[in-house]
């Protein structure tokens, strides 16, 4: 039987050769799997169509777009994950749905060996291959461009030189990776990074200089996950679709960063992601009237390392399940409405309520009806203070000896 060999399938330029390329290098029958996580464009049935045109036995197509929406990007938000305080994991967060429905195809196909089309430089080769080990430990893994020498000229001359059906004449400076959560640009003339990003590379966002009118939002959540928009409910992906629109309008979420990436280099990246950051911005603001003080300080460290973990490729991991354990308890009492007004690329937010806050108007007001008692301060602050106080006095007693 000849072996076959699942490829993770864009429908762009590299992997519509890499279907041919690897057949050619290996001799195996390449199925190619395209999945769909809110990236828009081109339709999953024209996608699959190439695929076969390429060359391809069999071409796999799945609609994961809710399925991303509810299992990714929610226990995301729920983390309020930014790598590095600015990348709200755009690419790490899709790769394990890709990795997840790659393997599915594997076992359902009879295949041995999964392939990306991921460079040696980058994250998502440790992405793909850690994720396929764990899930699919007796398949291979295979990357065209590293492994294969695929480079972007052979690519341009096999597919000419084949007639495949794609197009090979436009050569765009930038690598491209998008999904419902964001939008991710990198290369070309951003490799400079004294550069100032041009306006052509945007895509989800208006340039924010020239807003419309100001456009004021309520979103509510239940246990950390948005239910309704303005009053009306949504599912999750309803919800970042409507904001990557109303707070795209605005230049929310532009993000221009140098970041560090896992292979040890740093990385020039512009990130387009205004459903995610407004959703984020709102989620914090809610869990800062619902989340106990303590707790929320110590969830704010799990949230960064749960995010090192997910920009790592560590999706699936027992130390990453057991941070998702924490920040699921967290989320108990994370209900309520936000409301903010997007205007001129900021969120920000202007009104919050809810059933399970801790915020006491009458502890906190300054006004006739306060019950806080201020005779507790002194004693208070003496008591906090002592530990401090005794240090520093020892500190003298050493110095005058």
């Amino acid at each position: 039987m000849t072996e076959r060999i699942v490829l993770a399938y864009s429908g762009g330029l590299d992997t519509s050769v890499a279907i041919g390329w690897i057949g050619e290098a290996t001799g195996a029958e390449v199925i190619a799997v395209a999945v769909d996580v809110g990236q828009g464009g081109e339709s999953l049935e024209t996608i699959r169509q190439r695929a076969l045109g390429c060359g391809a036995v069999e071409a796999y197509v799945a609609d994961a777009s809710d399925e991303f929406a509810n299992e990714y990007c929610m226990p995301t938000l729920k983390a309020n994950a930014l790598y590095q305080g600015h990348y709200p994991l755009v690419s790490a967060i899709s790769r394990p749905v890709i990795v997840k429905h790659l393997v599915k195809a594997a076992r359902e196909f009879g295949a041995t060996t999964v392939a990306h089309g991921c460079t040696g430089k980058g994250n998502d080769q440790v992405r793909f291959e850690v994720g396929i080990q764990t899930l699919g430990p007796d398949l291979k893994c295979i990357a065209p461009v590293r492994d294969l020498a695929l480079t972007r000229d052979k690519a341009i001359a096999f597919a000419e030189e084949k007639g495949l059906p794609i197009e090979t004449t436009k050569k765009n400076p930038y690598s491209i990776d998008q999904n419902v959560w964001g939008r991710a640009v990198e290369t070309g003339y951003l490799e400079d990074i004294w550069n100032g990003p041009t306006k052509d590379i945007y895509d989800y966002t208006a340039t924010p200089e020239f807003p419309p009118a100001p456009d004021e939002v309520t979103i509510s959540f239940e246990a950390g996950v948005p239910v309704a928009i303005d009053g009306v409910k949504v599912t999750p992906l309803q919800a970042i679709k409507e904001l990557n629109r109303r707070a795209g309008a605005q230049g929310v979420g532009r993000i221009d960063v140098v970041e560090d990436r896992l292979v040890g280099i740093k990385s020039r990246e512009i990130y387009e992601a205004p459903g995610a950051m407004a959703l984020i911005t709102a989620h914090k603001h809610l869990e800062d009237i619902t989340i106990e003080r303590e707790q929320a300080r110590f969830k704010a460290t799990v949230g960064q390392r749960w995010s090192e973990l997910v920009y790592d490729g560590q999706w699936f991991s027992p130390l990453k399940r057991s941070l998702d354990a924490f920040i699921e308890d967290t989320q108990r009492y994370v209900t309520g409405d936000i409301r903010m007004v997007l205007h001129g690329g900021q969120a920000i937010v202007n009104g919050r309520r809810s059933e399970t806050s801790l915020y006491d108007f009458d502890l906190a007001t300054y006004d006739t009806g306060d019950t806080f008692d201020q005779s507790m301060a002194r004693g208070f602050i003496e008591l906090w203070g002592m530990s401090a106080k005794v240090a520093s006095g020892r500190d003298i007693r050493v110095a005058g000896q």
